[in-house]
């Protein structure tokens, strides 16, 4: 399942979280470091306004769903992927950074936040190894300086699991810029999660969720924040349903994207940047169609 804006060429990577996981603990484990994001519908608005945005999205190596509309999208347009959500991936990914002795660093949010996360890790991982929690000041600029020193910081630790909590797209585009300075580093942007994990913000029970109502928790709980993310999120998904479905009636031998309009036609990003060594296994599973893909370096 892919989205095209422009020049930008964004792929959902891994159906699902196990294959993630398998991903996740070879590079840990080779030292090799990775970007990964989760996209939802409040990324697709984002991507389709801002070339800066889809150019650090482009340099991901993985790329799961996050949320609930595009899951529906994919399994309207016969490209199947699961739920796999930054927020649940968090503790999976710290015990696959422990079982293979890489330490964890968290990244973002503030500072009572990062503290508290790192208390529950400890709780749920014992064998944790927390490197660093560093909360990066009001304004923060994800490509500045403050950044850069960041990531030379954990270059210098050498291969680890970063949680990056900054929201996108500050997030992704610390991660892309990671992927240069701290190669090592297996980033991984989770959102709020970190602030789920600490307590300070209450994630929707797990009923509300099976019914697939975390946005109206979210949106009840920050509504001057949420409700106009929402409402944008409304406004692209009638589009984007009718692209799957003209997708699903091209049949299986069809290219796998869904297309997207953009607002900003400035990508300078080619259709064969992004570096995503994808399980083909795992795709053929789900029935859908190899792509050719890249190492990285």
């Amino acid at each position: 399942m892919k989205f095209v804006f422009g020049g930008a060429d964004i792929a959902i990577t891994h159906p699902d979280a196990g294959s993630v996981l398998t991903e996740v603990a070879q590079r840990l484990r080779a030292g090799n470091g990775f970007a990964l994001a989760t996209i939802n519908l409040d990324h697709l608005v984002k991507l389709g306004a801002h070339a800066g945005f889809r150019a650090a999205y482009a340099l991901h190596d993985i790329v799961v769903a996050d949320g609930n509309p595009i899951v529906w999208l994919s399994r309207l347009a016969r490209r199947p992927v699961s739920l796999t959500t930054g927020s649940d991936l968090i503790l999976p990914l710290v015990r696959v950074a422990t079982q293979e002795r890489r330490p964890v660093v968290l990244f973002g949010s503030s500072l009572a936040a990062l503290e508290g996360a790192a208390r529950a890790l400890r709780q749920a991982v014992p064998e944790v190894v927390i490197a660093h929690t560093i909360a990066p000041e009001l304004g923060f600029d994800p490509k500045g300086e403050a950044a850069k020193s960041a990531l030379r910081r954990m270059a210098e630790d050498g291969p680890c699991l970063c949680l990056v909590a900054l929201g996108a797209p500050k997030q992704e585009e610390f991660a892309a810029l990671g992927r240069e300075l701290a190669p090592q580093v297996g980033f991984a942007s989770v959102g709020a999660g970190v602030d789920f994990l600490s307590g300070q913000q209450i994630r929707a029970p797990m009923w509300a969720r099976r019914l697939a109502l975390e946005w109206l928790w979210r949106a009840m709980q920050s509504p001057k924040r949420m409700v106009p993310r929402y409402l944008s999120c409304a406004a692209i998904l009638p589009g984007q349903g009718w692209r799957a479905w003209q997708l699903r009636k091209a049949g299986p031998d069809a290219a796998t994207y869904t297309l997207s309009e953009t607002r900003d036609c400035a990508a300078t990003v080619p259709t064969n940047s992004p570096r995503h060594p994808v399980p083909q296994a795992a795709f053929q599973e789900q029935k859908s169609q190899p792509r050719q893909t890249q190492d990285v370096v």
